[in-house]
């Protein structure tokens, strides 16, 4: 599936959406550029994320974020996969909206911990061209309770960027620092994101060269991805750059429960997430 966003900077866009995995952004092209790495990234060996970190966007959860840790109460070696186990799912339901700027999705996925969740998606294209909008609402359809857990990878190919290429957001020090933070190959951070009055954090790759000097814009709502974390992998033939808004800071989960970080999502019970992103 695929929509237009007909912007007024020169930048015309177009998402191709991806129905295999949970309606994640396969592909975002703009200015006739894609900004998704494609074969440029680093495997962990699951199949799984490996296509979804092709893409543009992948969604990490709704029930673990980052690498495989072992399911609470069982002594079986049951564990979370990497970066949880919605990605891969096919979508149950998708609709499109006559003039194509609003499309949503119903995703329904079998939790590592034994419950059921559904991620009611939809995503919203700004009839002026500013941007698009996802909100998401992961609701519990299972019989018993689990800790939702959620993070957005938007990944940008590392060619596009250049040596004049910052991080602008006030969540960073400064508010700007050089996309090639850390030390190495490959690095990354996480930090408490900083808001405005709406409770909306913003972060922005500015200068992209590959680009013609356009910036990447994100924002995200802090009452449910208080954190953002970035990663970065220059590594061989991978090279890839990853704006990711989190629900939980960077830590194991026994280290998030010990600190009541890992609350309880009940039977019928939901949370509601929301980002968005343009380039201009």
């Amino acid at each position: 599936m695929q929509t237009n966003i007909n912007s007024n900077s020169g930048a015309d866009s177009h998402i191709l959406f991806d129905r295999a995995s949970a309606l994640d952004i396969a592909a975002f092209v703009t200015a006739g550029i894609d900004l998704s790495p494609g074969d440029a990234i680093p495997s962990d060996g699951d199949s799984r994320i490996d296509r979804a970190l092709a893409g543009f966007l992948f969604t990490c959860g709704p029930d673990h974020i980052r690498h495989p840790e072992p399911v609470e109460g069982r002594d079986d070696g049951t564990r979370y996969p990497l970066h949880g186990s919605l990605a891969g799912t096919p979508v149950s339901r998708t609709e499109m909206s006559p003039d194509g700027l609003r499309c949503s999705a119903l995703t329904e996925v079998d939790l590592a911990c034994g419950g059921r969740a559904a991620i009611e998606r939809v995503w919203e294209v700004d009839g002026n061209g500013a941007g698009v909008m996802l909100k998401d609402r992961v609701v519990n359809i299972g019989a018993s309770a689990f800790a939702p857990m959620m993070m957005y990878h938007m990944n940008i190919a590392g060619r596009l960027l250049g040596d004049e290429t910052r991080i602008e957001s006030a969540t960073v020090e400064g508010g700007s620092l050089a996309w090639r933070f850390g030390e190495g190959e490959s690095a990354h951070f996480c930090r408490t994101a900083v808001a405005g009055e709406d409770r909306w954090a913003e972060v922005s790759l500015s200068a992209l060269p590959g680009l013609h000097g356009r910036a990447l814009h994100v924002r995200f709502l802090t009452e449910t991805l208080p954190f953002l974390q970035m990663w970065r992998c220059q590594r061989g033939a991978a090279n890839v750059v990853s704006i990711e808004p989190a629900s939980h800071r960077l830590a194991k989960r026994v280290d998030l429960s010990a600190g009541g970080e890992l609350d309880l999502l009940e039977p019928g019970q939901s949370h509601d997430y929301a980002l968005a992103f343009g380039v201009a």
